[in-house]
């Protein structure tokens, strides 16, 4: 197989959560990454399931972190239909720089991305399910990398609901420890510690 035959996703939300991307597809190796010229944000990008997402915006001098996921050429169309909303374009490696002194493999690289934002609401709020995916995922790459996760993403004054008991999101891990995760999120988030320490029905 020749280099341009491998081809890599940068996941940027919930696809760097491992269990995340297995419900989708098969995927290989995995290097935690910062995706240079796109900011992340808070937006609306269906009303499907009554909640916001995490998109990236072509944005100069902007970077977010994320994962650089090496997908299976006949498995893209599973993760295309997993994104939709949001549009698969072409990146180039000098987009990148690695959290690790790891090269990066040789490949097409490719990004789900957004033209617009659409500031969450509260019928479209950042939801817990959701948030609580994406972080569990970024501490698989350690709490520096969860950090950069927060303060990289743009838009956390907007809506905020626990829908832990109720989840929105369906790709949920009803079977996460929150302890952790309401650390982290305290900071930034619009809810109470008590609000947040809601958790998921066992």
């Amino acid at each position: 197989m020749s280099s341009q035959d491998r081809h890599f996703i940068l996941g940027y939300g919930s696809l760097i959560n491992g269990e995340s991307r297995a419900k989708t597809g098969e995927t290989g190796d995995v290097w935690p990454v910062k995706l240079h010229g796109f900011e992340r944000h808070w937006s609306v990008m269906s009303t499907d399931y009554g909640m916001s997402s995490v998109a990236v915006v072509e944005a100069a001098e902007r970077a977010c972190n994320g994962v650089l996921v090496e997908v299976p050429h006949d498995q893209l169309s599973l993760f295309d239909e997993r994104e939709q909303g949001y549009q698969r374009s072409q990146i180039e490696s000098t987009k990148l720089t690695t959290y690790l002194d790891h090269e990066l493999p040789a490949g097409t690289y490719w990004v789900y991305h957004a033209h617009d934002v659409v500031e969450p609401n509260q019928d479209c709020p950042i939801t817990l399910s959701y948030v609580d995916v994406i972080l569990s995922g970024c501490l698989e790459h350690g709490d520096d990398f969860a950090q950069d996760f927060l303060a990289l993403t743009k838009g956390w004054q907007a809506p905020l609901l626990n829908d832990r008991q109720q989840p929105r999101y369906p790709r949920v891990q009803p079977d996460l420890s929150t302890e952790r995760l309401n650390i982290l999120l305290a900071p930034v988030s619009t809810l109470s510690i008590k609000e947040l320490s809601v958790t998921y029905e066992s």
